[in-house]
Formats: C-alpha cells, structure tokens, sequence
C-alpha cells in the first residue's frame, strides 16, 4: 500500500532527525499546522492557497520535492470534491407532489383571506356609520324673550360657550354676562326694550340674551372692577364715560357696532344718553327728612314798624 503525502512529508523529517518544532520555528508555520498535514488531515488548516504554501515551505524544509506535494495534494483535493458530491447526492431525497396535494393546497389561504377581507370591511362600514351618526358638536344657545339672569354662572359654561373657529358671532345668537372682580356694581340695562336695574356681585353676575340691542350703564368709581363677557370672550369696557359730565358710564351692544367689538374685544362708552336709556348707575343720594325751608318774613306785619 503506497504512503499518504502526510507520511511521506513526516518521513522525509524525521530521516532528517529534525523535530515539529524545529520546523515551526523555521518556515513560520504552526506545529498544529504541520500535525495536521502529516495526518492528512487539512481542515484545521485555512484553506485555498494558504494550503499550498504551508506545503511547499514544509516540503522544500524537510527535502522532499515541492512540485510533486503540490501535485498529491491537487489530487487530494479532487478527490475529497467528488466524494463530498456523491454524498450530497445520495443524501438528497426528492418530495414529489401529488395532484391532491396541489390541488389543497390554496384553500385556507383563500379561506384566511377571505376572512381578513369580511373583517377590514366591517371595521370600514362600523366607522363609517359611527362618523355619519356623530351629533353636532357646536353649541346651541337657546333664546329667550326675557332677560334671564344666572347665579350660578362658572368659567366652564363661558369656554363651553366660546365658537369652536372663534368664528364672527351674530346679535341672534349671542350671550352677554356682566360681573364684577371686587366690590359690588350697581348696574342699569335696558334689553330689547325691557329695563332692569340690579346690583352684581362677585357671586351673582348678570346674564343677557339681546337679539336687537343692549345698553348698559355702571358707575365710573367702580369701573376697574367690572367685566363683560360675549359668547365666552372678554371684552374690555371702558373706565371714564363718554360724557365726562356723567357719573355713569354707557355701553351699547348692537347689530351695527357687534363686529367690531368681537374684532378688538372692547367697546367704547357712549357719549350721550338717548331716550329710554338709565341716566345713571348709582343711587341718588338721599334727601335729609327734616331739611327746614327757609321763607321770607311777611311784609305787611313790618310794614307797621316801620318810621312814618
């Protein structure tokens, strides 16, 4: 039985008495390398060309001709790729299909897919009719021919009141609230021609809902503290009357002059008063019960004093 090219190469060194380590030392190659090649055993070795040149430095170190270890492992290598075919080809087992099985084959996919598709489109017709059956969610002020006045009146109810677009109100459909931050504010208004006078409080604002006008009047002492209120947005009111003669301030809220309030959020005092409208918003101030009135003397008793 010939030799392998492993032990031919372990051969050669060791008729040349030199050890493994020695000829690691000297071609630079790994003693587990050099083991390996003499055992025949080239996979712990890197492979490809690195092969070839761990080969021939052994070879040319040892004495042994380098072209003919190029060559046995050339064939070698051959040899180790047709029997890894032949394995490879005896271990592939070919699956045949059969009709039956082809043929069963789509039918859950078809099944889950049409399932998925039952499902998106119930999910699109449940959110179409939940958008279609949404309610209005703007709010609706309700009118009232009376001049209602709240009590219990809460920042909340001024949001819920406020235009979702901050869009331009109309006189129809407005709300107007009236208070005061500090002392109490006697108050005098006329809304759609029906009269009130009232005192507001911190606790007890007022509240309107003119459809053609609506004209206020309060005193400038406490003008500081009072606030008024359409549709949930303040809108700044004057500190001095119109007529600096006056005691009471006047503001007027109607169709004319409505957009152009809501624009600027403040209104301008009225210069003078017109028909119908409160003169002031404060107490006259009481007259002393026993005022004495003082009345001339009579004439014709002194008349009879007097030096002929």
């Amino acid at each position: 039985m010939s030799s392998t090219l492993g032990e031919k190469l372990r051969q050669a060194r060791e008729e040349r008495g030199i050890s493994i380590n020695e000829v690691a030392e000297q071609t630079r190659i790994s003693a587990q390398y050099l083991q390996a090649i003499e055992n025949d055993d080239y996979k712990p070795l890197p492979g490809g060309i690195f092969n070839k040149g761990f080969l021939k430095s052994y070879a040319r170190y040892v004495g042994y001709n380098e072209q003919d270890a190029l060559h046995e492992y050339s064939q070698l290598v051959a040899a180790g790729a047709e029997k890894s075919q032949e394995e490879e080809f005896k271990s592939y087992r070919p699956e045949v299909l059969t009709d039956e099985r082809a043929q069963a084959s789509p039918l859950p996919t078809i099944i889950f897919a049409g399932v998925i598709l039952t499902l998106m489109t119930l999910v699109i017709l449940y959110g179409l009719r939940y958008i279609i059956n949404q309610p209005d969610s703007a709010p609706t002020v309700v009118s009232n021919t009376n001049t209602n006045i709240s009590n219990n009146t809460a920042v909340s109810t001024d949001q819920a009141l406020q235009p979702a677009n901050d869009g331009m109100p109309v006189m129809e459909s407005i709300k107007v609230d009236f208070r005061t931050s500090g002392g109490p504010i006697w108050l005098s208004s006329i809304s759609d021609g029906k009269s009130l006078v009232t005192t507001i409080t911190a606790d007890k604002p007022v509240s309107f809902e003119p459809r053609q006008s609506l004209r206020l009047a309060y005193s400038k002492s406490l003008a500081s503290s009072a606030q008024l209120i359409v549709n949930g947005r303040q809108i700044a009111l004057p500190q001095v009357p119109g007529n600096p003669k006056r005691a009471a301030i006047e503001v007027e809220l109607n169709k004319e002059n409505l957009s152009r309030v809501w624009q600027n959020s403040k209104i301008e005092a009225i210069a003078s008063p017109v028909t119908g409208t409160p003169t002031a918003a404060v107490r006259p101030a009481a007259r002393p019960a026993n005022t004495a009135v003082a009345r001339p003397a009579n004439t014709a008793n002194t008349s009879a004093n007097r030096p002929r």
